[in-house]
């Protein structure tokens, strides 16, 4: 477990990265500037992997160099459309617009079926999000706002929040069921209600966010993965796990999902309990985290220190904390959650994460679903997207800040 000095050893990583350093890449320095055009030589490599109509990469399993792809109806299918445009943003070239447009334009079929989960946020507002936030093209913004129409068909007004896998209750008779991974989802209902889209669409994301404040953490601010309620009265019956190791344990990216969705939920709201949750979840996240701040996928496996790693909860925990930092308002939390976020991105970009000439992704040691025994210790697409934000909020944070 990390020592209490997590923050000065952060810290000294951080100006490692900001003033010499980032790590390398097979002995090559991997500075800031040349990390981007790095990842844009990995991503070209993909592009050519990813042809195949009406599917998506979506991970590298060990010992292996190309990208498996799946349907576009897997969950992960907005992720790789997103870093397309990321790299677009950071890069401007015409190529990487090109070839994201194409991308994207793939996953318009997921509309023309009833919605069968919550995932809408991450398939479309990955991709159609940043596709409009970068062009302004009005046919994307038919496609999200109809997109919130669709998630919406999930929400019980009962309970208060969105259910997440409808077919676990027609299949194995769940009840209604929230898991904390949905808080990301909410996004695109928040902007749907201020680009056109039915107002009320703001008001069920405050409640699905409130509701889940209230009954997804713990005591000590660690989350539950899933939260069973009762269909009849709205009551919280039990947290559970699914991914994680235990229905007690915390787990990795579940408690960063966690941190980045009330993040979020309070930049699009000004709630400051939702801040103070953000907060909350990213201080029990930090204070367990190891020490080169890159969580084992569990916090209480047993088999720690040999237990896998999770790269991608570091990288969605690093993209949060630039935007928390910020938006704390306050001036200890906001040196610590920065110098914190930049320490997180230089482990990422050791030559121990990043994959170099490994495989085709960017980074390596993420893990899906442990407990099934499925994508563990592998390079995972969601894990590529929000490093690759990271980079961006890091990069707008020291123009910030200059």
């Amino acid at each position: 477990m990390v020592k209490n000095s997590f923050v000065l050893i952060g810290f000294c990583i951080c100006v490692l990265l900001l003033f010499s350093c980032a790590g390398t890449i097979k002995g090559t320095t991997a500075t800031e500037n040349n990390l981007v055009a790095l990842l844009n030589q990995q991503a070209k490599k993909t592009v050519e992997e990813t042809r195949v109509e009406n599917t998506m990469p979506v991970l590298i399993e060990a010992g292996k160099q190309q990208w498996t792809n799946e349907k576009i109806s897997n969950w992960r299918s907005g992720f790789w459309p997103g870093i397309q445009w990321y790299l677009f943003e950071a890069t401007n070239d015409e190529y990487w617009k090109t070839q994201a447009r194409l991308s994207t334009e793939k996953l318009s079929g997921l509309l023309d079926k009833p919605v069968y989960n919550h995932d809408l946020g991450f398939q479309l507002y990955c991709s159609y999000g940043n596709a409009f936030r970068l062009t302004g093209n009005a046919a994307y913004k038919k496609i999200l706002l109809r997109a919130a129409d669709s998630l919406i068909t999930l929400y019980n007004p009962v309970v208060g929040t969105i259910l997440s896998w409808p077919y676990r209750r027609k299949n194995d008779g769940w009840p209604h069921h929230t898991i904390i991974d949905n808080m990301m989802n909410l996004e695109l209902l928040f902007w749907a209600a201020k680009n056109g889209g039915n107002k009320k669409y703001y008001d069920y994301a405050v409640r699905h966010a409130t509701v889940t404040m209230q009954n997804h953490f713990r005591p000590d601010y660690s989350t539950y993965h899933v939260l069973n309620y009762d269909d009849k009265t709205g009551k919280a019956i039990k947290g559970t796990t699914h991914q994680g190791l235990a229905d007690s344990s915390m787990w990795a990216r579940g408690q960063a999902w966690a941190i980045y969705g009330f993040t979020m939920a309070f930049r699009e709201t000004g709630n400051r309990e939702f801040l103070q949750t953000a907060i909350n979840a990213t201080n029990v996240y930090l204070a367990r985290v190891p020490e080169d701040l890159v969580p084992y996928w569990d916090f209480d496996d047993p088999t720690i220190p040999n237990a896998p790693r999770d790269a991608s909860a570091a990288a969605i925990v690093a993209s949060a904390l630039f935007e928390l930092a910020p938006l704390s308002k306050n001036e200890v939390l906001e040196k610590k959650y920065y110098a914190v976020a930049n320490a997180m991105l230089a482990a990422l970009s050791s030559k121990q994460y990043l994959s170099g000439d490994v495989n085709h992704a960017f980074l390596l040691h993420s893990t899906g679903n442990k407990p099934a025994g499925k994508d563990v210790d592998v390079s995972i697409i969601y894990a590529d997207y929000y490093f690759l934000e990271a980079l961006l909020r890091q990069k707008k944070s020291k123009e910030t800040l200059k």
